[in-house]
């Protein structure tokens, strides 16, 4: 299939890498209010399973009006008027006087679309006339795209001045568009040259695979998470029980540490699921706790008290009737929060511990002394509860995007609530098991509900 090529042109300073970046899925574009950023044509490709598009990331006009006045002292009539244009490219006086019109020309001339793109929150001016004539002189497919950058105040007056040069004008926000308003605008990139329509189409197809893809991998990643967080251990062999006692502090600076790790482990490794490599975060930007074992705060990420009583007896009731029962039309009481979990009973917390520590004698003599695993029911609830709140911000966010990412406490036990009841029943039933130490089978389907 013929592969489809797009230059992204237009004045500096109106989007134009944004949109390459949102398009391409490529977080690594630089992207700045700095007019001339981009001084040089890049080219990025977009490869899926069974097709592939291009990008073209040009330098804005600089000097519209003389190159249209040179095109038409050089021109002997409209229908020269792309030779023209190629003319103009190879003309060494023009690549020296207009070095930024030429390399935003040069892709156009070998076939490339045009995707003209403009700011609807700046006022149209009749400055623009020029570019888009020069465009127009091209004779290639073209589209325009309005990118309000700040707000739509004079989109209603760009429409009306593209729609005289560009048969097909769209809104396209590169900050905010979302992955389907990203499949609508490539389906309309196909109609735009019809010898392209059918590498567009399989594109578009192979994107949304791909998207199912990204989940499934996902909820893998989490279930590895949460299996290696509620199953570690760290332990320490000496000789007498004093030096056990000793190690303990030693043992737990270590244990948390590397669950610390290994959550930041698993972010990183959702975020390249998506391939964001450059965004900024830390997993002290979690809130509401950013501490793993802030358990006086878990509340706002795991499960509230009435849902642990709930998820327990569903846990206990492996078959049977009493497990449509327990969950079918339960409120859970989502507005008695009220204080931390941490006290909540013996019996689920082991007098309030987060974790197993025990101190016992080795068979050849000697001590071991362990702290871990989790023994605390709501742990896995909170991991599952963190990660799924990321996912959502990850899997969503453009990779125009350079900004810190806002992890902010989301109700995740509302998302349970709605779950299904075969989905609520399996949930329950697995981190009653993980919490237990206990391999889950199909663990990642399970989670799968929640994405």
């Amino acid at each position: 299939m013929k592969r489809a090529i797009f230059a992204v042109v237009g004045h500096p300073n109106k989007g134009k890498s944004s949109i390459v970046s949102t398009l391409s899925r490529n977080d690594s574009i630089e992207i700045s209010t700095r007019s001339g950023t981009t001084s040089h044509s890049g080219r990025y490709r977009v490869e899926t399973a069974h097709s592939g598009y291009e990008l073209v990331d040009t330098p804005g006009f600089q000097r519209p009006r003389k190159v249209l006045a040179w095109l038409n002292k050089n021109s002997p009539g409209a229908d020269q008027r792309a030779k023209t244009i190629a003319e103009f490219i190879e003309d060494p006086q023009c690549r020296q006087n207009f070095p930024d019109e030429v390399e935003l020309l040069s892709p156009i001339v070998k076939g490339a679309a045009i995707l003209y793109v403009v700011d609807g929150s700046r006022p149209y001016d009749a400055e623009y006339d020029a570019e888009m004539e020069i465009l127009r002189w091209t004779g290639q497919p073209s589209m325009a795209l309005i990118n309000p950058i700040e707000n739509e105040k004079h989109v209603d007056s760009w429409s009306q001045a593209l729609a005289q040069y560009f048969k097909t004008v769209r809104i396209f926000n590169p900050m905010e568009a979302d992955f389907s308003k990203q499949i609508e605008l490539l389906k309309v990139f196909s109609h735009l040259n019809p010898n392209w329509a059918a590498t567009l189409n399989a594109l578009t197809d192979d994107l949304q695979q791909q998207r199912l893809a990204q989940k499934n991998k996902a909820a893998l990643l989490l279930a590895r998470l949460v299996e290696d967080l509620c199953f570690y251990r760290e332990s320490q062999k000496v000789l007498t029980e004093q030096q056990a006692k000793v190690a303990q502090p030693l043992l737990e600076q270590k244990y948390k540490a590397w669950m610390v790790a290994r959550e930041e482990k698993g972010i990183r490794e959702l975020m390249a699921n998506y391939a964001h490599f450059q965004v900024d975060f830390s997993i002290d930007d979690l809130s509401l706790p950013p501490d793993l074992f802030d358990c006086d705060q878990w509340y706002m990420w795991g499960l509230d008290k009435q849902q642990l009583a709930t998820a327990s007896a569903v846990a206990g009731a492996a078959a049977g009737a009493a497990v449509d029962l327990a969950v079918a039309g339960h409120s859970f009481m989502l507005g008695a929060i009220g204080g931390g979990l941490v006290g909540f009973g013996s019996a689920w917390f082991g007098a309030g511990k987060l974790v197993d520590v025990k101190l016992k004698g080795l068979p050849l003599g000697g001590f071991e002394a362990c702290y871990g695993p989790v023994k605390n029911k709501n742990f896995p609830y909170v991991v599952i509860g963190r990660f799924i709140h990321i996912y959502n911000q990850v899997s969503d966010r453009n990779h125009a995007k350079r900004g810190r990412l806002e992890v902010l406490a989301t109700d995740f036990q509302q998302k349970v609530m709605t779950l299904e009841k075969s989905s609520q029943k399996a949930l329950h039933q697995a981190c009653d098991k993980l919490v237990k130490q206990k391999t889950v089978d199909d663990l990642a389907n399970i989670l799968l509900a929640l994405f």
